[in-house]
C-alpha cells in the first residue's frame, strides 16, 4: 500500500463546529503504516551506520579469530 492509499482512506472525525478531532483507519491500514514507519527507521539507522567509517574486517577473518570454524 503507497502512502498516497493510505492518505485516502483515512476518515476524519470532526467536531460539530468542523475542526477535525482525530483520524479512523482500518486495522489493516494501520498495519501498513507500522511497517512503513519501521522501513523508515530501518533506513535511517542503516544511513547513520554507513557514515561511521570504522575498520572493518571480512567475516572469514572473524570466524578464525573467535575459532567459530571454517
Amino acid at each position: 500500500m503507497t502512502i498516497a492509499e493510505i492518505l485516502n482512506s483515512v476518515k476524519f472525525v470532526v467536531e460539530p463546529d468542523g475542526h477535525q478531532s482525530a483520524v479512523v483507519v482500518d486495522l489493516n491500514v494501520w498495519e501498513q503504516i507500522i511497517l512503513l514507519l519501521e522501513d523508515a527507521e530501518d533506513a535511517e539507522e542503516m544511513k547513520q551506520s554507513r557514515a561511521v567509517k570504522e575498520e572493518t574486517i571480512p567475516w572469514k577473518t572473524a570466524k578464525k579469530e573467535l575459532k567459530l570454524g571454517e
